[in-house]
């Protein structure tokens, strides 16, 4: 008899956080794990160290501190237009990593199939294999990266219970336009299913694209369960804090699973960021310009570069074509994964292999990400320009950004 279950060998450890790791050891600079390097807004940290001796340090109710899920609804009214009451159909998780991994528990049983856009946030695959579930994958095709809603509807035909929507996409950057999510929700709700949300990356969206909460169209709030996070909107990832909101049957299962899983996120930290959603709509604002800016800063320091890439609508992550390089004879027979470790040890940036993200055989894209200050863009662009054949390259990629 095997010592471990069959299920541990049917998926690898994160690739994304398994970079971070060989990127540390090497010290690269690190643009692969997507977190910022500045801090989160003063009135967080100012909370946080208040709280420190006020507490609370005991256990918060299991499904979360009630003003903060009524700070939460408050927002979701403003932001999707869906009136969720805060005693029923809101749950606070440690993080949306668990906020996903209990929505599938909660709506699927072992066996039934689950829609996957690919590519893909990693966890989405692990999620379903821990679940039970089996994955479906639909192809999001570059370089707009759009789908067939024949393939959605022939996924439901065969018994998808749920299909999971990252809006805006990790880690292509798709923004979903109305149409294309008004078009998922009528087969969503011809079939009597779910579309379970990750939108954790919801106010870093460029013009003029347009983030909408698929939960706030017409009939769709009793057909989904949203996923979301405070991780990257206040760059508090350490912070663990996320959420779930959707229908009440839903939710107060939900809360069963969750209070079995974690019990619940930690209650000091819960109440500092109650601070954080008081801060009113001139912080989201802010932060978009914030990473607008980075955006256009970090693409335009690849395209003096040479670097093939595509323009994110969304997040804070960008694709770059390696084919070329994968061509020479230094990279041949090179996978994308391989490129990645070379590029850690020889050039001093980690990136992510494109091939964690997709169902499909993609070797040639690993993905960067540009939360960072800009003297370590900066530094990332002047050693990523030493890669050995670009369109482009000049002594200082950065020399006419400032």
């Amino acid at each position: 008899m095997s010592r471990l279950s069959d299920r541990v060998g049917t998926f690898t450890d994160s690739v994304i956080r398994r970079m971070t790791r060989i990127s540390n050891a090497y010290g690269a600079i690190n643009l692969s794990q997507g977190f910022p390097d500045f801090d989160p807004p003063k009135p967080l940290r100012d909370a946080l160290a208040r709280i420190a001796y006020e507490g609370p340090h005991q256990y918060s109710i299991t499904y979360g501190a009630k003003n903060l899920r009524e700070s939460l609804a408050r927002r979701f009214l403003r932001t999707a237009g869906v009136d969720a009451d805060p005693e029923t159909q809101v749950l606070i998780t440690c993080g949306s990593t668990e906020a996903m991994m209990c929505a599938m528990m909660t709506v699927c049983n072992p066996g039934d199939k689950v829609m996957v856009f690919s590519p893909f946030y990693e966890n989405y695959g692990a999620d379903a294999i821990l679940s039970g579930a089996e994955p479906i994958y639909i192809p999001l095709v570059p370089p707009e990266y759009d789908f067939s809603l024949e393939k959605i509807e022939q996924g439901f035909k065969d018994g998808a219970r749920a299909l999971i929507l990252c809006n805006p996409s990790n880690p292509c950057g798709k923004v979903f336009t109305r149409e294309e999510l008004t078009a998922i929700g009528e087969l969503v709700r011809k079939y009597d299913a779910f579309v379970i949300t990750d939108e954790v990356y919801e106010f870093m969206v460029y013009e003029p694209n347009v983030h909408t909460s698929i939960a706030g169209l017409p009939g769709m709030a009793d057909h989904t369960i949203t996923c979301s996070s405070l991780s990257k909107t206040f760059s508090i990832t350490g912070w663990r804090l996320g959420y779930m909101i959707g229908p009440e049957d839903v939710i107060e299962a939900a809360k069963k699973v969750h209070d079995f899983l974690t019990v619940g996120a930690p209650a000091p930290l819960q109440e500092a960021v109650i601070a954080g959603l008081d801060l009113g709509a001139g912080y989201y604002e802010d932060l978009k310009k914030l990473y607008t800016e980075k955006r256009d800063y970090f693409l335009a320091g690849l395209d003096r570069i040479g670097l093939k890439h595509n323009v994110p609508q969304g997040t804070y992550f960008v694709m770059i074509d390696i084919s070329e390089f994968l061509e020479l004879e230094q990279f041949k027979d090179m996978s994308d994964y391989e490129f990645c470790e070379w590029m850690i040890k020889e050039i001093g940036v980690a990136a992510v292999p494109g091939s964690s993200f997709f169902r499909e055989p993609v070797n040639n894209l690993i993905r960067l990400h540009f939360a960072r200050g800009k003297d370590t863009l900066d530094e990332a662009l002047r050693r990523l320009a030493k890669l050995p054949v670009t369109h482009n390259a000049e002594n200082d990629p950065t020399e006419n950004l400032r």
